[in-house]
């Protein structure tokens, strides 16, 4: 996790929405939005840094 941006998935895992349906992270290693701005939510499209997000 960077200080004041995405949390860092890497290796074997899965993620699913709020209903359970499997979302296809597309690659081994994907930052996931924790500001809530990202317009790919649930991944970071770096918009943290545009809104001065601090974690």
């Amino acid at each position: 996790m960077y200080e004041d941006g995405p949390l860092l998935i890497r290796g074997d895992f899965r993620l699913r929405d709020q209903d359970g349906g499997e979302i296809d992270p597309e690659r081994a290693t994907v930052a996931l939005c924790r500001c809530g701005k990202s317009g790919r939510k649930p991944f970071c499209d770096g918009t943290h840094k545009l809104v001065g997000f601090k974690g």
